[in-house]
C-alpha cells in the first residue's frame, strides 16, 4: 500500500486526513495541442441537486472552491487566447487532476491538491463529489450533460486491482488499452466516438504531437459536453441575420435568434461602477439555466468587466434576478475545442507531475518512471433555437419594435450554465464576436 498523503497547506484548501477506502494511485499523461476557435464569453454553473443536506456546510464550502477554480482557470486560459473564442470545462479540468490525486504521494500530492484547493483522499469530499458526478447523466428532461475521463494505457503495464477499481468508480472515468511509446501506433479516441492517431490530425485539421518520451505508459483524455431544449423554444421562423459589434469594432450580420417571453433578469453595478444586465434562460424540466451577463453601455468591453467576477459576485447576480417580460435576441453559435492544459497548470504551480525526475506517482503499480507528459481538454456546446440542431431559416423577416424592454447580445457577452443546487463550475465561454 502507498505512502499516504501529505496534506497541502493553504487558505482555502479541504483537508480531511483520512485515507480512501481502497487505495491511492499514480498515472502519467499525454496529450494534443491547442485548437482556435471562433469569439465569446461564457460560463456554466452546474449545481447538482441531489447532494444530502447533512452535507450543506461542506457543499457550500466546495461549491465556493469550485468556482473560484472556474474563474482561475477561465482568466489563465482567456491571457493566451489573444481575444479569440474559446470554450473550457472547470469540470473537465478537475477531474483528471482528482483523478491523479488517488495515486499522487508528496510533494506531488501537495501541488495537485493546491492547485484544486481540496483533496479527494477526505472521504466527504470523495464521496460528496461522487455523488454530484452521478447525477450528470441523470439531468432531467431533455438534457444530456456528460463528464468523462478516459485512461489510456500502455499495452502491458501491470495495474494495481485497487487502481482499476477507483478509476472505474470515479465520475465515468475508464481504462482503455494502447500501445503508447509508438508515435505511429498510438490511437486516442478524443471526438464524438471517433479515433484519433496521435501522430495524424486531430479535430479542425490540427496536427497532433507525438505522445512524448519512451516512458510514458498513460494517457488521459478528458471531455464534457451538455446538450439540451429551452423551456420555451426560439422559433426559427424569427431567426434572422442581425449586426454584431466585434471586440475590435468590426461590424457582422450573424444568424440571431428572437424571442418575447417571461425571463428573470436583473441590472447590477460591478466593483467599479460598470453596469450590466443579467438575463436567465431556463432549459426544460430547470435541470440548468443559461445566464447572460452583458455590458449595458455599448461603450464598455467586456474585458472591462471580467476581473471585477468573482465567487460572490455571480452569486449575488443571479440570486436577485426578477421576472421581466423581454424582447430576447441572442446568436446561434456552435463552439468546440481542444487544447493541452500543461502550461497553465506549471503556471499555477503544478510542475512536478511533468517532471519525470520529480513525480510521484507510484499508486498505478508500485513501479517508478511515471510522470505526465501532456494533458489533453476537450470541450463543446452548441446554442440553437430548440436547443438542439435545427435547420436554419430560409427567408430575413424584419421583427416589429416593442415597448417591452429588450436584451440584445449583439456586442461580446458572458455565459454561464448552472444546474440550480451546488456550485461545480461546467463551462466558461469567451464571446468578442464571429470571425
Amino acid at each position: 500500500m502507498p505512502a499516504p498523503m501529505n496534506a497541502a497547506r493553504g487558505p482555502a484548501a479541504l483537508w480531511g486526513g483520512t485515507q480512501p477506502p481502497h487505495c491511492i494511485f499514480s498515472l502519467g499523461i499525454t496529450g494534443a495541442p491547442p485548437v482556435s476557435m471562433p469569439p465569446l464569453l461564457v460560463t456554466f454553473f452546474l449545481l447538482c441537486s441531489c447532494v444530502p443536506k447533512a452535507n450543506g456546510h461542506l457543499r457550500e464550502a466546495l461549491a465556493v472552491l469550485k468556482a473560484e477554480f472556474a474563474l482561475h482557470l477561465y482568466r489563465s486560459v482567456a491571457a493566451g487566447r489573444n481575444g479569440t473564442n474559446f470554450v473550457i470545462s472547470p469540470a473537465g479540468v478537475a477531474l483528471p487532476l482528482e483523478v491523479l490525486q488517488f495515486g499522487a504521494q508528496g510533494n506531488t500530492a501537495q501541488q495537485l491538491a493546491e492547485a484544486l484547493g481540496y483533496t479527494i483522499h477526505d472521504p466527504r469530499v470523495r464521496d460528496l463529489l461522487h455523488t454530484i458526478y452521478a447525477t450528470l447523466s441523470n439531468s432531467g428532461q431533455g438534457t444530456e450533460m456528460e463528464l468523462a475521463c478516459t485512461l489510456f494505457v500502455q499495452a502491458g503495464t501491470p495495474l494495481s486491482p485497487c487502481f482499476v477499481e477507483q478509476v472505474s468508480w470515479w465520475a465515468n472515468s475508464s481504462l482503455e488499452p494502447g500501445d503508447l511509446r509508438e508515435p505511429n501506433g498510438a490511437t486516442i479516441q478524443v471526438d464524438d466516438g471517433a479515433s484519433k492517431q496521435t501522430s495524424g490530425e486531430g479535430p479542425s485539421g490540427s496536427p497532433w504531437g507525438p505522445v512524448g518520451a519512451t516512458s510514458a505508459q498513460l494517457a488521459i483524455v478528458s471531455t464534457m459536453s451538455f446538450q439540451s431544449t429551452w423551456r420555451k423554444a426560439f422559433s426559427s421562423r424569427d431567426s434572422q441575420l442581425l449586426p454584431f459589434t466585434c471586440a475590435h469594432g468590426l461590424v457582422l450580420q450573424v444568424p440571431t435568434m428572437h424571442q418575447m417571453a417571461e425571463v428573470n433578469y436583473g441590472q447590477f453595478q460591478d466593483a467599479v461602477g460598470h453596469q450590466v444586465g443579467v438575463l436567465e434562460l431556463p432549459y426544460l424540466g430547470s435541470a440548468a439555466s443559461l445566464f447572460l451577463v452583458l455590458p449595458r453601455n455599448k461603450d464598455t468591453p467586456l474585458h472591462h468587466i471580467e476581473p471585477q467576477l468573482t465567487a460572490s459576485v455571480i452569486h449575488l447576480w443571479t440570486s436577485r434576478l426578477r421576472r421581466a417580460r423581454m424582447d430576447v435576441f441572442l446568436p446561434r453559435f456552435r463552439i468546440q475545442n481542444q487544447f493541452d492544459l500543461k502550461g497553465i497548470l506549471n503556471s499555477w504551480g503544478v510542475t512536478d507531475v511533468f517532471d519525470p525526475l520529480k513525480a510521484n506517482l507510484k499508486g498505478i503499480s508500485g513501479q517508478d518512471g511515471f510522470y505526465v507528459s501532456e494533458v489533453i481538454h476537450k470541450a463543446k456546446i452548441e446554442v440553437l433555437e430548440e436547443g438542439t440542431k435545427a435547420s436554419a431559416a430560409t427567408a430575413l423577416l424584419l421583427l416589429k419594435r416593442s415597448r417591452i424592454p429588450i436584451f440584445k447580445a449583439d456586442r461580446p457577452f458572458i455565459f454561464f450554465l448552472r444546474e440550480p443546487k451546488t456550485g461545480i463550475t461546467v463551462f466558461f465561454f469567451f464571446y468578442i464576436g464571429f470571425r
